[in-house]
């Protein structure tokens, strides 16, 4: 495999924290305190507060590329329900079960017998999320949709499918005088599933550079006790780390449930400090093979020719050569969390040796919940004629250049950061 060295911008950049976190004892300063809400993480449904865009009446939208996530869906598979379901049969076979494993068991047939034939697939839930970002794009930019060219495309996922064809469909509801173009399939993988093509990725994730961190890190916090709770303080293990791992299966399927729509109290099983535990375990494992880390830049740098795309149909925006005037891109998680890190923007990108601080400061719940999406706003100013970039996380206004507050940035800036954050090999 041919490693790639970070640069040297990398290896120096600043630690950037987002909405730091309030240690949740002062004997355990890397300890969290949030929400049971926040610690279902990357499983966690899309923002329901989201307010209206606003930009000074003097600039004019001109241009759209948006970047998104699928929206909630049923759990990706069966193996964690499955996993979970076999230990408490066992359970209740052998005795050892408690009255909280037969409520945890009912739960499991719940989840199994909502999902059947729809494991993976987008709920009603992901396609209301959907058609909530399409509606609000919409209302905030309807001079320049109206009556538009809009460009769509997906992963071969079919919950990203349905998420881009949600997306589009509301945007033909709210103005059926769009035209759409749509394509999906692996042809779109290299932009928007590039960690299925990338071989120097394929290795890295074969290599795994990061797996005696990750190993000892969750040997140090992953609490045995969740599982001994359900199927009993008797039940036989083969190892101590199995019983840890089946307390992070518990954790999953639980925190899997508010994105199918299946009501539950992860109080009923987890202490908080159980469940910030176990999702920082989660959390920790995206980190380290989703972004770049002092392990490697690779994670970050597949999404290079996403973002070479971004800035190229935005260049043909700005020079009147591009017909479409929003370019719709829909993948997963794994396509956004690279991106926001060789973005490095604020709260998605975390340098360290430190590998105790990551829940502090990269938080996969503020980066990739269900639907989450990065949008760059072209503006012109029609007396100048200079166009501006705004950068939306999650449709917030967001900093695009680290130490730099401003929220719209004249684009030869932003053009000249964006290319910067490009590695050299892919310049």
């Amino acid at each position: 495999m041919r490693h790639k060295i970070l640069s040297l911008f990398l290896t120096l950049a600043a630690v950037m924290v987002s909405m730091p976190a309030h240690p949740a004892s002062a004997s355990d300063p890397t300890a969290t305190d949030y929400s049971f809400d926040q610690c279902s993480g990357s499983l966690m449904p899309y923002p329901a507060d989201i307010r209206p865009a606003e930009y000074p009446d003097s600039l004019v939208p001109v241009f759209i590329n948006h970047v998104g996530r699928h929206g909630a869906r049923f759990p990706a598979s069966a193996a964690n329900t499955n996993a979970l379901t076999r230990v408490l049969e066992k359970a209740d076979s052998l005795g050892t079960i408690t009255n909280k494993g037969r409520q945890l068991l009912a739960l499991c047939r719940v989840v199994s017998a909502k999902a059947a034939n729809r494991w993976g697939a987008l709920d009603s839930l992901g396609m209301a999320e959907q058609r909530g970002i399409a509606s609000r794009m919409f209302m905030n930019y309807a001079s320049l949709l109206s009556n538009s060219k809009v460009h769509a495309i997906s992963s071969y996922s079919p919950r990203v499918m349905m998420s881009m064809y949600e997306f589009t469909h509301q945007l033909d509801r709210l103005d059926n005088h769009i035209e759409f173009s749509t394509t999906t399939g692996r042809v779109n993988s290299p932009l928007v599933r590039p960690f299925d093509v990338d071989q120097d990725y394929i290795d890295f994730r074969r290599e795994e550079p990061y797996k005696e961190t990750y190993d000892t890190y969750f040997a140090s916090v992953a609490p045995a006790a969740p599982i001994e709770r359900v199927a009993g303080a008797n039940f036989p293990y083969t190892s101590d780390a199995e019983r840890r791992n089946f307390s992070l299966i518990e954790y999953y399927v639980v925190a899997g449930c508010d994105a199918m729509s299946v009501a539950v109290n992860p109080a009923d099983y987890f202490s908080k400090e159980e469940y910030n535990a176990l999702w920082s375990c989660f959390n920790m494992r995206q980190y380290l093979q989703r972004t770049a880390t002092t392990f490697s830049s690779i994670p970050a740098d597949i999404t290079s020719d996403l973002l070479s795309d971004i800035i190229a149909t935005t260049d043909a925006a700005v020079a009147g050569k591009n017909s479409a005037q929003a370019e719709l891109r829909f993948g997963h998680a794994e396509t956004l969390m690279p991106l926001l890190s060789l973005l490095r923007l604020q709260g998605c990108y975390y340098l360290t040796n430190y590998f105790d601080t990551v829940a502090l400061h990269w938080r996969d719940f503020y980066v990739v919940p269900m639907a989450a999406n990065i949008q760059f706003i072209l503006f012109k100013n029609p007396k100048t004629g200079r166009f501006y970039l705004r950068t939306m996380l999650n449709e917030t206004p967001v900093a695009l250049i680290p130490n730099d507050s401003r929220l719209l940035l004249p684009w030869t800036e932003a053009r000249s950061y964006l290319e910067r954050c490009l590695p050299l090999y892919k310049q």
